[in-house]
Protein backbone atom coordinates (compact mmCIF):
# COMPACT_ATOMS: atom_id res chain seq x y z
CA UNK A 1 0.00 0.00 0.00
CA UNK A 2 1.35 3.41 -0.94
CA UNK A 3 2.38 5.68 1.91
CA UNK A 4 0.22 8.79 2.15
CA UNK A 5 0.87 10.06 5.66
CA UNK A 6 3.98 10.63 7.79
CA UNK A 7 3.78 11.10 11.54
CA UNK A 8 6.54 12.77 13.51
CA UNK A 9 7.22 12.62 17.21
CA UNK A 10 8.32 15.94 18.73
CA UNK A 11 10.48 15.64 21.87
CA UNK A 12 13.99 14.36 21.06
CA UNK A 13 12.95 13.75 17.46
CA UNK A 14 12.50 17.32 16.26
CA UNK A 15 13.89 19.17 19.28
CA UNK A 16 15.92 18.40 22.39
CA UNK A 17 13.98 17.47 25.51
CA UNK A 18 15.58 14.77 27.67
CA UNK A 19 18.75 16.81 28.22
CA UNK A 20 16.73 19.36 30.22
CA UNK A 21 15.27 16.60 32.41
CA UNK A 22 18.79 15.28 33.05
CA UNK A 23 20.06 18.74 34.04
CA UNK A 24 17.14 19.24 36.41
CA UNK A 25 17.66 15.81 37.92
CA UNK A 26 21.31 16.68 38.57
CA UNK A 27 20.15 19.82 40.38
CA UNK A 28 17.62 17.73 42.34
CA UNK A 29 20.40 15.32 43.35
CA UNK A 30 22.46 18.17 44.76
CA UNK A 31 19.50 19.50 46.73
CA UNK A 32 18.94 16.10 48.37
CA UNK A 33 22.61 15.20 48.84
CA UNK A 34 22.22 15.18 52.65
CA UNK A 35 19.44 12.58 52.50
CA UNK A 36 20.47 10.03 49.84
CA UNK A 37 23.36 9.25 47.52
CA UNK A 38 23.08 9.84 43.77
CA UNK A 39 22.39 6.21 42.80
CA UNK A 40 19.68 5.61 45.40
CA UNK A 41 18.03 8.94 44.66
CA UNK A 42 17.95 8.18 40.93
CA UNK A 43 16.38 4.79 41.57
CA UNK A 44 13.75 6.23 43.90
CA UNK A 45 12.90 9.02 41.47
CA UNK A 46 12.52 6.61 38.56
CA UNK A 47 10.28 4.38 40.69
CA UNK A 48 8.12 7.41 41.52
CA UNK A 49 7.89 8.36 37.85
CA UNK A 50 6.89 4.81 36.97
CA UNK A 51 4.14 4.85 39.61
CA UNK A 52 2.90 8.29 38.70
CA UNK A 53 2.96 8.41 34.91
CA UNK A 54 -0.48 6.82 34.73
CA UNK A 55 -1.84 9.45 37.13
CA UNK A 56 -0.03 12.66 36.21
CA UNK A 57 0.78 11.82 32.60
CA UNK A 58 3.99 12.56 30.72
CA UNK A 59 5.91 15.82 30.92
CA UNK A 60 7.43 18.37 33.25
CA UNK A 61 4.53 18.67 35.71
CA UNK A 62 4.47 14.96 36.45
CA UNK A 63 8.27 14.95 36.73
CA UNK A 64 8.16 17.84 39.20
CA UNK A 65 5.56 16.13 41.37
CA UNK A 66 7.61 12.92 41.31
CA UNK A 67 10.68 14.85 42.46
CA UNK A 68 8.72 16.34 45.36
CA UNK A 69 7.32 12.92 46.31
CA UNK A 70 10.82 11.42 46.22
CA UNK A 71 12.24 14.24 48.33
CA UNK A 72 9.60 13.61 50.99
CA UNK A 73 10.24 9.85 50.90
CA UNK A 74 14.04 9.86 51.14
CA UNK A 75 14.01 12.49 53.91
CA UNK A 76 11.27 10.71 55.89
CA UNK A 77 9.23 13.88 55.64
CA UNK A 78 12.01 16.14 56.92
CA UNK A 79 12.80 17.87 53.61
CA UNK A 80 12.90 21.66 54.21
CA UNK A 81 10.29 23.84 52.58
CA UNK A 82 13.11 25.76 50.90
CA UNK A 83 14.13 22.60 49.03
CA UNK A 84 10.55 22.01 47.86
CA UNK A 85 10.51 25.61 46.64
CA UNK A 86 13.74 24.97 44.69
CA UNK A 87 12.23 21.89 43.05
CA UNK A 88 9.15 23.85 42.04
CA UNK A 89 11.35 26.61 40.66
CA UNK A 90 13.31 24.08 38.62
CA UNK A 91 10.07 22.75 37.15
CA UNK A 92 8.93 26.25 36.19
CA UNK A 93 12.28 26.89 34.53
CA UNK A 94 11.87 23.74 32.43
CA UNK A 95 8.45 24.91 31.31
CA UNK A 96 9.91 28.24 30.20
CA UNK A 97 13.11 26.96 28.57
CA UNK A 98 13.48 27.84 24.86
CA UNK A 99 13.47 24.85 22.55
CA UNK A 100 16.50 23.76 20.55
CA UNK A 101 15.76 22.13 17.21
CA UNK A 102 17.78 19.09 16.25
CA UNK A 103 20.09 19.87 13.30
CA UNK A 104 18.20 17.92 10.62
CA UNK A 105 14.67 18.58 11.84
CA UNK A 106 13.59 21.53 9.73
CA UNK A 107 15.09 20.22 6.49
CA UNK A 108 13.52 16.79 6.97
CA UNK A 109 10.03 18.15 7.57
CA UNK A 110 10.26 20.77 4.82
CA UNK A 111 11.36 18.12 2.31
CA UNK A 112 8.18 16.10 2.91
CA UNK A 113 5.66 18.94 3.26
CA UNK A 114 3.30 18.92 0.30
CA UNK A 115 4.36 15.43 -0.79
CA UNK A 116 2.74 13.63 2.14
CA UNK A 117 0.17 14.49 4.74
CA UNK A 118 2.25 15.37 7.81
CA UNK A 119 0.97 14.81 11.33
CA UNK A 120 2.75 15.72 14.55
CA UNK A 121 1.92 13.14 17.23
CA UNK A 122 3.31 14.01 20.64
CA UNK A 123 2.51 13.32 24.28
CA UNK A 124 3.05 15.46 27.35
CA UNK A 125 1.63 18.58 28.98
CA UNK A 126 -0.82 20.21 26.56
CA UNK A 127 0.24 23.81 27.23
CA UNK A 128 3.96 22.97 27.20
CA UNK A 129 3.74 21.00 23.95
CA UNK A 130 1.78 23.80 22.30
CA UNK A 131 4.41 26.29 23.49
CA UNK A 132 7.27 24.23 22.11
CA UNK A 133 5.57 23.72 18.76
CA UNK A 134 4.91 27.45 18.44
CA UNK A 135 8.55 28.24 19.27
CA UNK A 136 9.84 25.64 16.82
CA UNK A 137 8.54 27.47 13.77
CA UNK A 138 7.55 24.10 12.29
CA UNK A 139 3.83 24.29 13.02
CA UNK A 140 2.77 25.53 9.59
CA UNK A 141 4.46 22.54 7.93
CA UNK A 142 2.09 20.05 9.57
CA UNK A 143 -1.38 19.26 8.29
CA UNK A 144 -2.49 18.17 11.75
CA UNK A 145 -1.24 18.12 15.33
CA UNK A 146 -2.25 15.54 17.94
CA UNK A 147 -1.18 15.99 21.57
CA UNK A 148 -2.14 12.72 23.24
CA UNK A 149 -2.00 11.35 26.79
CA UNK A 150 -0.12 8.23 25.67
CA UNK A 151 0.93 6.45 22.50
CA UNK A 152 -0.59 3.02 22.04
CA UNK A 153 -1.69 0.91 19.07
CA UNK A 154 -5.21 2.34 19.33
CA UNK A 155 -3.80 5.88 19.37
CA UNK A 156 -2.16 5.43 15.98
CA UNK A 157 -5.14 3.59 14.53
CA UNK A 158 -7.39 6.51 15.46
CA UNK A 159 -4.97 9.32 14.54
CA UNK A 160 -4.14 8.03 11.07
CA UNK A 161 -7.74 7.13 10.32
CA UNK A 162 -8.70 10.69 11.20
CA UNK A 163 -5.84 12.47 9.45
CA UNK A 164 -4.87 10.10 6.65
CA UNK A 165 -5.91 6.93 4.88
CA UNK A 166 -5.28 4.58 7.80
CA UNK A 167 -2.25 3.37 9.73
CA UNK A 168 -1.42 0.83 6.99
CA UNK A 169 -0.61 3.74 4.65
CA UNK A 170 1.28 5.72 7.28
CA UNK A 171 4.73 5.93 8.84
CA UNK A 172 5.63 7.11 12.35
CA UNK A 173 9.08 8.60 12.89
CA UNK A 174 10.46 8.98 16.40
CA UNK A 175 13.20 8.40 18.92
CA UNK A 176 11.24 6.05 21.19
CA UNK A 177 10.93 2.36 20.34
CA UNK A 178 8.29 1.95 23.03
CA UNK A 179 6.08 4.90 22.06
CA UNK A 180 6.79 5.73 18.42
CA UNK A 181 7.77 2.45 16.79
CA UNK A 182 6.29 -0.67 18.39
CA UNK A 183 2.66 0.52 18.75
CA UNK A 184 2.72 1.94 15.21
CA UNK A 185 3.91 -1.38 13.80
CA UNK A 186 1.18 -3.11 15.83
CA UNK A 187 -1.33 -0.78 14.18
CA UNK A 188 -0.14 -1.96 10.76
CA UNK A 189 2.04 0.97 9.81
CA UNK A 190 5.74 1.69 9.43
CA UNK A 191 7.78 2.45 12.54
CA UNK A 192 11.03 4.34 11.96
CA UNK A 193 13.45 4.67 14.85
CA UNK A 194 15.74 7.71 14.91
CA UNK A 195 17.57 7.37 18.23
CA UNK A 196 18.53 10.35 20.35
CA UNK A 197 21.71 10.40 22.42
CA UNK A 198 19.60 10.39 25.58
CA UNK A 199 16.60 8.14 26.21
CA UNK A 200 14.38 8.14 29.30
CA UNK A 201 14.47 4.72 30.98
CA UNK A 202 10.69 4.34 30.70
CA UNK A 203 10.91 4.66 26.90
CA UNK A 204 13.35 1.79 26.38
CA UNK A 205 12.20 -1.36 24.55
CA UNK A 206 13.49 -4.21 22.42
CA UNK A 207 14.32 -3.51 18.78
CA UNK A 208 11.90 -5.37 16.44
CA UNK A 209 14.73 -6.78 14.34
CA UNK A 210 13.67 -8.26 11.02
CA UNK A 211 10.16 -6.81 11.00
CA UNK A 212 9.28 -5.83 7.42
CA UNK A 213 7.81 -2.49 8.52
CA UNK A 214 10.63 -1.43 10.83
CA UNK A 215 13.54 0.79 9.88
CA UNK A 216 16.30 2.48 11.86
CA UNK A 217 18.06 5.67 10.80
CA UNK A 218 21.03 7.40 12.43
CA UNK A 219 19.40 10.79 11.81
CA UNK A 220 16.45 12.43 10.11
CA UNK A 221 18.64 13.24 7.12
CA UNK A 222 18.17 9.67 5.89
CA UNK A 223 14.38 9.81 5.89
CA UNK A 224 13.97 11.02 2.30
CA UNK A 225 16.13 8.16 0.96
CA UNK A 226 14.20 5.62 3.02
CA UNK A 227 10.91 6.85 1.60
CA UNK A 228 12.33 6.61 -1.92
CA UNK A 229 13.33 2.97 -1.29
CA UNK A 230 9.91 2.12 0.09
CA UNK A 231 8.40 3.73 -2.97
Amino acid sequence: MKLTTIGFDADDTLWHNERFFRLTQARFTELLADHADRTLLGERLLAAERRNVGIYGFGVKGFTLSMIETAVEVSAGAVPGAVIAEILSAGREMLAHPIELLPEARAAVEALAGRYRLVLVTKGDLIDQERKLAQSGLGDLFDAVEIVSDKRQATYTEVFARHGTGAEAAMMVGNSLKSDVLPMIAAGGWGVHVPHEMTWALEEAEVPQGHPRFAALPSLSGLHELLERIG
